[in-house]
């Protein structure tokens, strides 16, 4: 049976992935629109060539941040923002993913773009590590929150975790495992 995702979670990230079957694989494209919830888990201090810790990880600085300015620094990203997706991402460039590229050494020029921030909250914070919850719109990438808030901070910041909680009305709740989904299609 012909299936298809809608949308590409990054290697690190865990959580909800919709696929469509048969038909309803035509309909992929109404999916990728839709808002999204994630969780995400990150370090201050630390840069990396991918803005998580699969990447090669750099030391930035030693300096200690407090709780109140990272509250400081997450406040400003609120609304609509302009981002400009990591280099080692799928988003295309002249019909290649991003990351081909990059792995390949070439350089990468990704035109920023507007996204939307509806919530982002900060969970957990104990110096050098920090947690979020993000409501997003469509086209959103954390690993870049995270590393424009280890930019402002001027520190750097890397992710560490990342959970995909929530695609428009789709819980991950509701999800099942591949092995259940696989078990019944026997």
């Amino acid at each position: 049976m012909k299936t298809g995702h809608t949308g590409t979670l990054d290697p690190l990230a865990t959580g909800l992935l919709i696929i469509l079957m048969g038909k309803r694989t035509r309909e992929a494209s109404l999916f990728l629109r839709l808002d999204k919830t994630y969780e995400v888990r990150a370090t201050l201090g630390v840069e990396s060539d991918t803005f998580d810790s699969e990447g090669e990880v750099l030391p930035r600085s030693n300096s200690k941040v407090t709780r109140e300015e990272l509250d400081r620094v997450v406040k400003e990203f609120h609304g609509d923002v302009w981002q400009v997706p990591p280099a080692f991402s799928a988003k295309k460039i002249d019909g290649r993913k991003a990351y081909e590229l990059a792995r390949k050494g070439l350089g990468v020029e990704i035109p920023p773009r507007k996204v939307s921030i509806y919530s982002l909250e900060i969970e957990e914070f104990q110096f050098p590590h920090f947690s979020l919850i993000c409501d997003v719109s469509s086209g959103f990438y954390v690993r870049s929150l995270v590393h424009d808030i280890g930019e402002r901070l001027k520190t750097g910041a890397i992710v560490t975790e990342v959970r995909r909680t929530r695609i428009g009305p789709y819980r991950l709740e509701q999800a099942k495992e591949l092995r259940e989904i696989l078990s019944c299609a026997v």
